[in-house]
């Protein structure tokens, strides 16, 4: 049996008023340690007035497991505005949104009793928690898969789940060691044997992306060519979007969202906005903290909220 160790989270700056200019650091950038829980509501909503201080207590009785960020839809139109045009469903107040390593993981709407809150809460520490210490085993997993000891790597990933059936980090950690051997139907088989109540957590959504962006490296043309006619003509959607697949699958990461941006600016819905879908499978491939996948967000939000 593996022995693993324990880790405790530290508590401070628990909850933070958010706006357009920090929602990045304070949401985006802070959900990569732990879970975010959003707050959209205005000072006209009632039921807000009731959620609100249940929310915060629920959050500081977590010591540190979880952040909270309030947002003032009336202050904040721009953002909010932004953020359903990115699917999140902010027509009514108060809605209630967790992200974790960047992106929502769950949500509700309305006044709910403290039980539900206490539920939701829990979900999200039992999301970020090693559950019995399993963290050590996990990073040490990793670093096999990174030095290219990847049967060492896979074996762990599967020790791991003998111990925790239900743990996500190993299912991705499994399947990206299958990516590593150029197997993407097997990576693909081992996503698809998680079970349902972990189908969605990041880490997974994670080697979904990289599993998609694996197949599509196996079709990329070549870069010189795509190049040439980019800069042949820069309105050449096609080409400029072709050459940033086949950038990514040189490894050029970079200058493959570089390019996607750039076809953002210049046409931000050609082909039903293929640019930003295409630059969100990149940013949910990398790890939350990659500087590519910060800055590109960054860059991608401005523009979205120009």
């Amino acid at each position: 049996m593996l022995e693993f160790g324990t880790d405790a989270q530290p508590a401070a700056d628990l909850i933070k008023d958010g706006t357009e200019a920090s929602f990045m650091a304070d949401v985006v950038e802070a959900s990569a340690e732990v879970p975010v829980i959003v707050d959209f509501w205005a000072t006209w909503c009632g039921p807000c007035k009731t959620l609100g201080p249940m929310l915060e207590k629920a959050v500081t009785e977590a010591k540190g497991k979880v952040k909270m960020v309030k947002i003032d839809v009336d202050a904040e139109q721009r953002l909010a505005g932004a953020l359903a045009q990115q699917g999140l469903p902010l027509q009514s107040i108060p809605t209630v949104v967790a992200f974790f390593q960047g992106r929502p993981v769950d949500m509700f709407q309305g006044a709910v009793p403290e039980s539900q809150i206490k539920d939701f809460i829990k979900k999200l520490t039992d999301l970020s928690g090693d559950d019995g210490g399993l963290g050590a085993a996990l990073e040490a997993a990793e670093e096999m898969l990174t030095q290219g000891a990847v049967a060492d790597a896979a074996q762990t990933f599967a020790a791991i789940l003998g111990e925790e059936p239900e743990n996500a980090a190993a299912f991705a950690g499994l399947a990206r060691s299958h990516l590593a051997l150029d197997e993407p139907d097997q990576a693909e088989a081992v996503i698809n044997g998680a079970p349902a109540s972990i189908s969605d957590a990041p880490e997974i959504e994670a080697v979904r992306a990289q599993i998609e962006l694996a197949r599509q490296a196996a079709n990329a043309g070549p870069v010189a060519d795509l190049t040439a006619q980019v800069e042949a003509n820069p309105d050449d959607h096609q080409a400029r979007f072709d050459l940033a697949q086949a950038l990514h699958a040189n490894g050029d990461v970079q200058d493959a969202v570089d390019h996607l941006l750039e076809l953002f600016r210049r046409d931000r819905e050609w082909n039903d906005a293929a640019a930003k879908a295409q630059l969100f499978t990149i940013f949910e491939a990398l790890t939350p903290q990659d500087p590519v996948a910060l800055n590109g967000r960054r860059k991608l939000s401005s523009m979205i909220f120009a």
